[in-house]
């Protein structure tokens, strides 16, 4: 936000402009369907209203469409500033929340009609396996400085990942195949990018400040997973057991670290909203198939964290972006 300061001395608030929009902000799309699909899930495991899915679903595609409006008309406002975050290579890697909101959104949109979820996830295919074959591409290069090695190098991998996540309820053949294809490019990029990034970590420096909040990513991977695999087997069994519950240690490390001394709000924040959904979904997913009292308490819980999280990054960006300037 810029503040104006008049020739008569009272300051003006000035509207933010697109030039400014970060492509990390799509992670709020993400966070917003995955919070709306765990509270789908909370219905038939607790017979929670079902009419608080369907009202965080609907503000999810608002905000999907405001964003892609915005994001539009800053690619052809100013397309040098676009072109330079697509070839970041921190920054890039974030164009793939775009296809994860759509692929996360034809999931929402199932609520209301199985062939508009079909078209919707099909875009969402396409544009996630490109976006990945392109970020995964760029890393056959060479000459990789170690601190461009990040938590956001995952996304590719999770955003094939995500195709199994909402397409494993489409039958068709042709359905199955494009499952396994995602399945296989996402769960091996996944593992590969994950030791590089660990071992990043824990040879050199630490993130910067403002990328602290990124390190929830690495939980995306094995919630994710649990759910891809669940969904190709159909059963929870000790692979898928394994998958959730280091999912789950890794939560508890990394949000401890991050929530004992957190950095200051910014747009860097979201992206521990769909890495908590994630997890969540698991949660719920896993406690369904395997009953017992502190599985329930677990994923009820997560699913409390994952809103209360959710509310608090919407109004922190709400009072950055909507502040009244004072005279």
């Amino acid at each position: 936000m810029h503040i104006v300061q008049p020739s008569g001395g009272t300051p003006t608030r000035t509207i933010p402009s697109v030039r400014h929009l970060p492509i990390g902000f799509f992670g709020s799309v993400m966070s917003l369907s995955g919070l709306s699909l765990a509270w789908r899930l909370a219905s038939k495991a607790s017979g929670a209203n079902v009419a608080v899915s369907s009202a965080i679903g609907i503000l999810s595609l608002a905000v999907f469409a405001v964003l892609a409006l915005c994001y539009m008309a800053k690619l052809l406002r100013y397309p040098d500033l676009v072109h330079q975050e697509f070839s970041h290579p921190i920054i890039g890697n974030f164009f793939g929340t775009v296809g994860i909101s759509i692929l996360l959104l034809s999931s929402v949109i199932s609520a209301y009609s199985t062939a508009a979820q079909l078209v919707v996830w099909i875009i969402g295919v396409v544009v996630t396996l490109v976006l990945s074959a392109t970020m995964i591409s760029r890393l056959l290069d060479g000459n990789g400085a170690p601190t461009n090695v990040v938590p956001a190098w995952l996304i590719a991998g999770v955003g094939s990942l995500d195709i199994v996540v909402t397409g494993a309820g489409f039958t068709s053949a042709w359905a199955h195949e494009i499952n396994l294809l995602a399945a296989g490019i996402g769960s091996v990029s996944a593992v590969v990018c994950f030791i590089l990034i660990f071992s990043r970590l824990v040879h050199h420096e630490p993130l910067a400040a403002g990328m602290r909040p990124s390190k929830l990513i690495l939980v995306a991977p094995f919630a994710v997973g649990f759910i891809a695999y669940v969904n190709l087997v159909h059963k929870v069994d000790m692979f898928a057991s394994l998958l959730f519950y280091f999912g789950l240690f890794l939560f508890v490390i990394i949000s401890y670290r991050l929530f004992r001394k957190p950095t200051p709000f910014s747009p860097n924040w979201w992206a521990i909203g769909f890495p908590m959904a994630a997890l969540s979904n698991a949660a719920l997913m896993y406690s369904s198939a395997t009953g017992g009292l502190a599985l329930y308490v677990i994923a009820m819980l997560l699913l409390f964290l994952l809103t209360a999280a959710i509310f608090v990054l919407s109004i922190q960006t709400l009072r950055t972006r909507l502040m009244i300037s004072r005279p």
